[in-house]
């Protein structure tokens, strides 16, 4: 007598690799200090405000705080191996690699979609500053190899650091670098099967309906007087 054999278990999903997350500091930091402000203002007009006063705070506090949230804490950029979905400040937009026509870089950082529709990047700003810094140390970088020497002088060392390649200068500016990052991806996964799919756009109604509703209360209450 024979056993009756055991079905063999499904094959097991690989385990996809966990999205790369970019954000900006500064945003970060800059929302942290203003909520603490807003906090800070708000509640101490609530607590000894007279008259209208608590309830113009308390109206311009709902206004007021998801609007800081929606422009520094939440914008965000995640890039995974089958989509790049982007956190703006009123919406999400998930773009499958092979949805996505470029990656541009101008006075703003934006994906364009194959329709030609064009997405910013609110998380990836873009440095005008560290571009101009980095242009400077790639044109003395060059003007030093020209002449035959190590960046920094004879020792190797200076402006340029130890390393002789930019050392203290980057060769590019930060959030460039992001962008250069995020099309060495898109070239690689564009044409991946489990990367093709729909662009999807949903609307953040968790930042806007609070914002909407202390707007409404704030207009009447000034309209009351």
């Amino acid at each position: 007598m024979t056993t009756p054999d055991h079905p063999s278990p499904a094959p097991q999903p690989a385990s996809t690799a966990k999205d790369l997350i970019y954000r900006s500091p500064l945003a970060l930091v800059a929302g942290v200090l203003l909520l603490a402000l807003a906090c800070w203002l708000g509640f101490d007009a609530l607590v000894r405000g007279h008259g209208r006063t608590p309830w113009l705070a308390l109206a311009a506090l709902i206004l007021a705080v998801p609007l800081v949230i929606a422009f520094t804490l939440r914008p965000a950029v995640f890039a995974g191996e089958d989509r790049l979905r982007v956190r703006n400040p009123f919406r999400v937009i998930t773009l499958p690699w092979g949805e996505i026509a470029s990656l541009r870089s101008g006075y703003t950082n934006e994906v364009v979609a194959d329709s030609g529709t064009k997405y910013q990047l609110w998380a990836i700003p873009v440095s005008l500053r560290a571009r101009k810094k980095a242009a400077r140390g790639q044109s003395r970088a060059a003007a030093a190899s020209r002449r035959g020497e190590r960046p920094g002088g004879p020792g190797g060392f200076g402006v340029f650091g130890a390393s002789g390649a930019g050392g203290d200068v980057p060769a590019r500016a930060e959030t460039d670098k992001v962008m250069h990052d995020l099309r060495q991806t898109l070239e690689r996964r564009g044409d991946a099967p489990s990367a093709q799919g729909e662009v999807t756009v949903r609307w953040a109604y968790e930042v806007v309906a609070p914002a909407v509703a202390g707007a409404v209360l704030l207009g009447i209450l000034l309209a009351v007087g």
